[in-house]
């Protein structure tokens, strides 16, 4: 039975011909009862079209805005994984919408190559190209005063672990630092300070401490999990464009929780997208529901320009035509002072502007002019 035909007759979305198209399949109908079906899907499909001059944006709003005053606001230690805290509820949402550069809890799921994924061994060397190993990690620091030097002692089995050499963190040592003199000695790194001062002795050393040996300087910390049948790591601290990089690392299954992160390395499509999936993942965590539609249509506003725009003062609501809808949303005072002082003139053309001055808006019966044209006999 071919039902492309009975589908193609009627003007539904491609995605729901293919959902209903696989349920005929499955129930195996008959041609009587399969245009029924499409006929009864086509009606349903109709009833939930959006009316013209409907109010989408305050809908949209609504639908976000509820849910939301019923979120918590909580970190939660991800994965059952004590070391990775991650923001959830009302505060991940805000920081989406607000597109921060700097979220409070940036992590990242890094999904390997092939060859990597499968085995343990090499997932761990692929974990340690991206964790950030200070040299506190792989050794011991005592300071000589007396001398004016620092001796680094290393610990075999953490190097081993992390797989440097003693080579690997004298180069590393002497490339990150200045003004001293690195030597090896009886399997011990001695850092001579050249000038006789306390203090460049301290500042040495608190250089050192921070200096990075491998890794990503903002990924703290990398966690192995193994999903079905392969292995994952999961990171605290984020940077896309560095682990994309890194051998053995997917880059096209790789993800972050950073919204402006992928924007930046990956662009606006990618960002919108983000947007999305990050909001509908933290309503869906909290048990809320919300239309994907609605979520879509704040990213589209978000990334409409091409450029990632938080919904606030500094951007989407803070550019908006009206002076009247911008003072009524923050800073009033200062919209209104800025306005008349450049004489600029609102031209009351959306909703906020309209209810402020007590005038109908532009939706829904509001958004339709009709004028009776008399003829000559009844006038």
């Amino acid at each position: 039975m071919a039902y492309e035909e009975i589908l193609d007759e009627y003007p539904l979305p491609s995605t729901v011909k293919e959902e209903v198209r696989k349920e005929l399949e499955r129930i195996n109908a008959s041609e009587e009862l399969a245009r029924k079906i499409v006929e009864r899907c086509y009606q349903v499909y109709l009833r939930n079209l959006m009316e013209p001059g409907e109010a989408a944006g305050i809908v949209a709003a609504q639908s976000i805005g509820e849910p939301g005053t019923q979120m918590t606001m909580r970190t939660f230690h991800y994965a059952g994984v004590a070391e990775i805290d991650v923001t959830l509820g009302l505060p991940r949402l805000i920081e989406i919408l607000d597109v921060r550069k700097n979220p409070s809890t940036p992590m990242m799921t890094i999904r390997l190559t092939e060859e990597y994924a499968k085995d343990r061994a090499k997932a761990r060397e692929v974990a340690n190209r991206i964790e950030a190993t200070y040299i506190l990690d792989v050794a011991d620091i005592a300071t000589d005063i007396m001398r004016m030097r620092i001796i680094v002692t290393p610990d075999e089995r953490a190097m081993e672990r992390k797989g440097l050499s003693l080579e690997d963190v004298k180069k590393k040592i002497e490339k990150g630092l200045k003004n001293v003199e690195v030597e090896e000695s009886e399997g011990k790194i001695v850092i001579q300070v050249t000038e006789p001062s306390y203090k460049v002795l301290m500042d040495t050393l608190d250089k050192l401490k921070k200096l990075v040996l491998a890794g990503i300087k903002e990924i703290r910390r990398v966690i192995i999990r193994k999903e079905d049948d392969e292995y994952v790591l999961y990171t605290e601290g984020s940077n896309l464009k560095k682990v994309m990089k890194v051998k053995g690392v997917d880059a096209r299954r790789t993800i972050t929780n950073n919204v402006y992160e992928i924007y930046e390395v990956l662009g606006i499509e990618a960002a919108r997208n983000a947007v999305i999936q990050e909001a509908i993942n933290t309503l869906e965590e909290q048990g809320l529901e919300v239309n994907v539609r609605h979520i879509m249509l704040v990213a589209d506003v978000m990334t409409a320009d091409g450029e990632l725009r938080q919904i606030g003062r500094h951007g989407v609501a803070g550019e908006k035509q009206s002076i009247l809808a911008r003072a009524a949303f923050e800073m009033t005072v200062n919209n209104l002072l800025d306005a008349a002082v450049r004489g600029d003139v609102d031209m009351l053309k959306g909703i906020t502007e309209n209810i402020i001055v007590g005038q109908p808006i532009k939706l829904g019966t509001g958004d339709v002019e009709l004028v009776l044209k008399l003829s000559k006999s009844q006038q």
